[in-house]
């Protein structure tokens, strides 16, 4: 006759049991009704969080030709750009995560480019600062320092706007290192 085997630390306290996720889902199984079709497109920045692989990355590159545009805009004009990207995209990372059933989904990357011009106010326009703004970004999203980290694990801020603030919040450290790295170079290599 063999022993039931003993209970779980999660039974003993009453609390559902976790499993760790190791890859985030991009979309959960049910019925959320039909396809926020506008809100998708905007969401995962008109596809680019579709990428099969890194879709944040994806999306990041997405947000350079957009950036450079802007470059060419007066600073209030990009601004209002990126503070428009930001709100509608808090409300675009809402739904989309609700319709995906994950809020953080790796469709939406909406957040990424809010991320990216943050990265990039006031920087010069051209290819080293692009360049170093997408590297030190992407390392900045990933590792998220704080207050990124807040926005990212809080679960009060598993909706629209942590996920958005989050990459906001890794922008304004990427964007302060890409200044010392575009500083660093002018030192290094004047022009």
């Amino acid at each position: 006759m063999s022993n039931p085997p003993p209970p779980s630390s999660s039974a003993q306290t009453g609390a559902p049991a976790q499993r760790r996720v190791l890859i985030k889902p991009k979309r959960l199984e049910g019925d959320r009704g039909p396809a926020p079709r506008l809100t998708l497109t905007w969401s995962s920045f008109f596809g680019a969080g579709y990428f099969p692989v890194a879709p944040g990355t994806a999306g990041t590159a997405a947000a350079i030709p957009l950036w450079w545009a802007l470059s060419y805009a007066p600073q209030w004009a990009y601004f209002a750009a990126t503070a428009a990207i930001t709100l509608t995209g808090i409300a675009a990372a809402e739904r989309a995560g609700r319709y995906y059933g994950v809020a953080d989904s790796g469709h939406i990357v909406i957040d990424e480019v809010a991320g990216y011009l943050v990265t990039m106010a006031f920087l010069p326009r051209g290819l080293f600062a692009a360049l170093a703004g997408f590297v030190l970004f992407r390392i900045c999203d990933v590792v998220k320092p704080w207050p990124a980290n807040f926005f990212d694990r809080d679960p009060r801020w598993k909706n629209g706007a942590g996920v958005v603030l989050d990459d906001v919040f890794a922008g304004v450290w990427a964007c302060a290192l890409t200044w010392a790295a575009v500083w660093v170079r002018q030192r290094l290599f004047p022009t």
